[in-house]
């Protein structure tokens, strides 16, 4: 915390994006039985944590 500004990492989060609400994660809240996942996220995403975002020392 800074006064108003909460700092975080490793969130699951697009960088730039506004956080509305912060909660714990639970395994009781994560998918039950199989995911399906449309094609084109996996493309979007394949990137996604190769390189660290300019807030992240």
């Amino acid at each position: 915390m800074d006064g108003l500004d909460l700092h975080v990492e490793g969130l699951d989060a697009v960088d730039g994006t506004p956080v509305l609400d912060i909660k714990p994660w639970f395994v009781e809240f994560g998918p039950r039985g199989e995911v399906h996942q449309a094609h084109w996220t996996t493309a979007m995403l394949g990137h996604y944590f190769a390189t660290q975002s300019p807030h992240q020392e």
